[in-house]
Parts: C-alpha cells; sequence; structure tokens
C-alpha cells in the first residue's frame, strides 16, 4: 500500500481508502462479516475508513470494527443527507450539525471525527452558517479536520474566501466522483482542489460497478442490474460502449479492468486516495490484489483516446448535479414569459 499527504493537513493517508457504505443494512447486512471485512482492509495498510451517518447502520459497524485499532485509522463521515423522516434531521444548518455530530460520534464509539464532511452542497444554507457550526466542532475538540462532497469549482471558492475572511477552519478534502468514465472533475475540480491544498478523495472509482467488467453491452446483467437499482447509466449504450473498448485494452495489457480502474484515478496528481466500497470480502481481495499496479504513459494515452481528459461518457444517476439542473422551474422561464417573448418577436 502506498501512502500519500491528506492536502496540507500532514496527515499521511493510504492511497486506497474503505468505503463502509456497503457494510450495513444497505449492502451486506452481516455486521460479522462487515467487521471483517474492515479488519481485512486495515491489515493490509488502508489508514483511511469513510462513511455517513446516512448510509443505515454502516456507522454502528465501523465503530464496533474499530474497537482497539481506532488510533492507527484517519476516520470520516459525512452530514447533511436524510437520516429519517423528520425535516429537521437534515441540511447544514447549525441546529441541525451539533446533532448529528454527536449521534455520529456516539455510533462510532469515538471522542472524535478526523474527518467531518459535507456530504452534498446545500444552496439554501448559508455557507457562513455551516462553517460557523464547523468552526466550533474543531474547537471542541470533538472534529479535527472539514471537507466537503461534489461542490463545483466556483463553491469550493466562495467556501475558502468565506473562511478566510471570517477566520473559520477551511475545507481541507474534497470528495467528488471520479473514474475512467467520469472524468470532468480534471477540468476544474482537481486543478482548484490542488490549488488551495485540499486532498481530494474520490468516490466511484468504480463508476458504481461499471468498470467491475461484469456489465457488458448486450449482457443481462447491466439490464438486471439496472431493473432491479432503478439506475439507467447500466443501460447507457455510450458508456457501454467505452467499456467494451476498456476491456479490450485490459485484455491487451494484461491489467484485469478493475485494477485499471484504480490505478487510472490514483496516477492524477491531484487525488489522495480513491474511495473503494466492497460488499464482500472477494470484492475487496479483488481490490487489494490491485494496489501496487501502476500504469505506463503509453497505457494513459490509450485511455486518454477511448474517454477524453475532463469528458464524462453520460453520467452516474446517483451522481449530484445541483437544483440548477435537477429543478426544471430553474432552467425554464415561466410559460407566460416564454409565450410573451415569441409574440413580441413575432410582432417585430
Amino acid at each position: 500500500m502506498r501512502y500519500r499527504p491528506l492536502g496540507a493537513t500532514g496527515i499521511p493517508v493510504s492511497t486506497y481508502a474503505l468505503g463502509a457504505m456497503m457494510l450495513g443494512s444497505l449492502g451486506n447486512p452481516d455486521r460479522r462479516e462487515g467487521i471483517r471485512i474492515i479488519h481485512r482492509a486495515l491489515d493490509a495498510g488502508i489508514t483511511f475508513v469513510d462513511t455517513a451517518d446516512r448510509y443505515g447502520d454502516s456507522e454502528d459497524v465501523v465503530g464496533e470494527a474499530l474497537k482497539g485499532r481506532r488510533d492507527a485509522v484517519v476516520l470520516a463521515t459525512k452530514f447533511s443527507g436524510p437520516v429519517d423522516d423528520d425535516i429537521t434531521h437534515r441540511g447544514a444548518s447549525r441546529h441541525w450539525i451539533m446533532q448529528a455530530v454527536e449521534g455520529s460520534l456516539r455510533r462510532l464509539q469515538t471522542d472524535h471525527i478526523d474527518l467531518y464532511q459535507l456530504h452534498r452542497p446545500q444552496p439554501g444554507t448559508d455557507i457562513d452558517e455551516t462553517l460557523s457550526a464547523l468552526t466550533d466542532l474543531v474547537r471542541q475538540g470533538k472534529v479535527r479536520a472539514i471537507g466537503s462532497s461534489s461542490m463545483r469549482g466556483s463553491e469550493i471558492v466562495e467556501a475558502q474566501w468565506v473562511s478566510e475572511r471570517r477566520g473559520f477552519e477551511r475545507f481541507r478534502t474534497e470528495q467528488p466522483n471520479y473514474s475512467l468514465l467520469d472524468r470532468q472533475i480534471e477540468t476544474e475540480i482537481l486543478p482548484v482542489a490542488q490549488r488551495y491544498g485540499m486532498g481530494t478523495l474520490v468516490y466511484s472509482p468504480l463508476a458504481g460497478g461499471t468498470l467491475t467488467g461484469r456489465y457488458r453491452a448486450g449482457g443481462e446483467n447491466a439490464n438486471f442490474r439496472s431493473v432491479r437499482t432503478g439506475m439507467r447509466h447500466f443501460r447507457d449504450e455510450r458508456r457501454l460502449a467505452a467499456v467494451e473498448q476498456l476491456v479490450a485494452l485490459s485484455d491487451e495489457v494484461g491489467i484485469p479492468l478493475s485494477h485499471l480502474a484504480m490505478a487510472f484515478v490514483t496516477a492524477h496528481p491531484g487525488v489522495t486516495s480513491a474511495i473503494a466500497g466492497p460488499r464482500t470480502m472477494e470484492q475487496l481481495e479483488d481490490t487489494l490484489a490491485g494496489a501496487d499496479v501502476t500504469l505506463s504513459d503509453e497505457i494513459l494515452d490509450r485511455i486518454d483516446e477511448i474517454v477524453p481528459p475532463g469528458e464524462s461518457i453520460g453520467a452516474m444517476d446517483m451522481v449530484y448535479r445541483g437544483p440548477e439542473v435537477g429543478d426544471a422551474r430553474l432552467r425554464r422561464r415561466p410559460v407566460e414569459e416564454r409565450a410573451a417573448a415569441e409574440k413580441a418577436a413575432e410582432a417585430a
């Protein structure tokens, strides 16, 4: 296992991080196996574990697994997503952050969180409010560092400026989506994070399972997976066509596709760690088997020909895109205004 500094924090972390979302009720409900998976990852040299309060009982599984090993782990969790039906139990307000952190500390069975992350941007909440609350948590010793996830470049810059002007703790990390198929963050997010000395922890390096090689064009697995999960990216013909080219490259160079995918994202100088989210021990062992894989410039050039730098082929359904894209009312003028504009144009 290799190690890199977590941005400018001075904390060394493994280039592979263990994502615990699937360890618990959302993925593998067998808690004992979840604990064994975490222990195996730690024994293999992984020092970074990432979870979130909204991942079912994942925090409970992680807390149980880290008994006696807590000091050897950089422990990260996230807040802001809904954890139940109560509308006040979500978001990035001081009101919720102060409750959320106590719940995470209790479930994780620890007195501090090494990295506390805003899971998704909250456009309806002033970033000043969020950073003020998080700064208090750092000063209280409950949190060591703070981070963000799925922020756009402009949002990262705004948060950094607010921290500087107001004397708040600043986001030390960003957690974006990045894979062989999803390279859009290369154009802005990664350069901005590098400029501010932020560590970057990329999620879904296997594109939600698409880059395991199990979901192929014309195959039943992709269609079954899309029907079972409701996620359209498993049947996106453009993505599946690119996967076929990547499978051919994988076979040619003799590197399993999943190993190729993990090695690709960690090759970028702006990436600190790639978050692998196994559901089974078999999946973890496959990931660990590729930890020493290094891609040559020739292979990286071949990948650039399949998916050009800074571009993405389709997109995963679960990726945050912001209300400006998701809410039609924010990208369409009211019908009355559109109709009036057309009439004015005709009259002219």
